[in-house]
């Protein structure tokens, strides 16, 4: 997708688990995307299937702007380092302040400096994961 076209769409930041999980759902839903990924096998793969990349860290202004920031809808910044979250969090938010932005965070204090960064909603799937295991055992012992 030509970088003019980016507009009303959604900027996933990183292709892991979480991300790869976030592009199948959007998709589903017809959403307008752009992954941001700098590692060259997950970028062919995504080429491969024409889904939209660009290439670069999200931590950059250049590479958010290249994806389209300025007109997008929504950003998910999901990649599996907390700074590396809480810098582009930061980023996106200074280039469009109303932009909508979801998270992942892997412990409380990084929650809430995502939180005061201006994330919209944040995702802790390590303690959504231990309560989850913790409700299921209890179901069983119990």
């Amino acid at each position: 997708m030509p970088r003019e076209q980016f507009k009303d769409h959604v900027i996933v930041c990183g292709f892991g688990i979480v991300g790869e999980r976030v592009v199948e759902i959007l998709q589903q839903n017809k959403v307008k995307l752009v992954v941001v990924e700098k590692d060259a096998k997950k970028i062919e793969f995504l080429e491969d299937r024409e889904i939209p990349v660009v290439v670069g860290d999200a931590t950059s202004s250049k590479t958010l702007k290249d994806a389209g920031i300025a007109g997008a809808r929504a950003i998910a910044v999901v990649m599996d380092d907390d700074a590396k979250n809480l810098f582009t969090v930061i980023t996106a938010k200074s280039l469009n302040p109303k932009i909508i932005i979801a998270t992942r965070a892997n412990n409380e204090f990084i929650k809430s400096r995502l939180e005061s960064a201006g994330a919209s909603f944040i995702a802790t799937p390590n303690i959504s994961a231990s309560t989850e295991l913790f409700d299921e055992i209890v179901k069983d012992i119990g």
